[in-house]
């Protein structure tokens, strides 16, 4: 009765001995989360976007709507704060595109582009920017000496055949040739190769979610 006595004592003992080594022990706290706080800092209109394009296009290699993918090739920065970082993708495309003409008319083309994605984010911005245009140089120049020429030398011909009134019609002859020429020859045209950088720049705000 005594051994049984003692041996209840000791298991309460250790049983209280516990509870207050339990009790006594310091609490434990949670780690803070770290939660990020989202800004929204507009880029004002007429801000400049410098864009390296992926894909070539030109005034008659392209058709209307063909997509030009680009990268941001410099951050975007307002107010001291990186807004859009360098390698942000953007999406455009061919808004016109015309060939070159065989009497009149120099090659021209022209994009827009209408979306963006930050760097290290999904999410899509739409945007709007002013065309990126761009027209051949003028052949003017060219074409007078490739229809002068020629009439030079139908009037020396035509000299030596017979005198004032040969290198008359020799003039017109040569003349004649020259244009012909020019009308079956096309101006020269635009093209954009692949890693060209196009400043592009916003037609109206654009707001852009930055977290902190």
């Amino acid at each position: 009765m005594t051994r049984l006595f003692a041996r209840t004592t000791f298991l309460t003992a250790a049983i209280l001995t516990a509870g207050v080594a339990v009790d006594g022990a310091a609490p434990i706290t949670p780690a803070p989360v770290s939660r990020s706080v989202v800004h929204q800092i507009t880029v004002p209109a007429g801000t400049v976007l410098r864009l390296r394009v992926d894909r070539g296009f030109g005034s008659d290699t392209s058709r209307v709507e063909d997509a030009v993918p680009a990268t941001l090739a410099s951050p975007v920065v307002v107010g001291g704060r990186t807004v859009l970082r360098e390698g942000s993708i953007a999406s455009g495309y061919v808004a016109q595109a015309e060939r070159s003409g065989k009497v009149k008319g120099r090659g021209r083309v022209a994009v827009r582009f209408n979306r963006i994605t930050p760097a290290g984010h999904t999410d899509r911005y739409t945007i709007q920017t002013r065309p990126w245009v761009s027209v051949a140089p003028a052949t003017k120049k060219k074409d007078a000496m490739t229809i002068g020429l020629p009439a030079a030398g139908g009037a020396i011909v035509g000299g030596l055949v017979g005198g004032k009134k040969g290198a008359g019609i020799g003039a017109l002859a040569g003349g004649g040739t020259g244009t012909a020429v020019v009308l079956s020859t096309r101006g020269k045209d635009v093209h954009v190769g692949r890693g060209a950088v196009l400043a592009i720049r916003l037609a109206s705000p654009l707001t852009i979610n930055v977290a902190q």
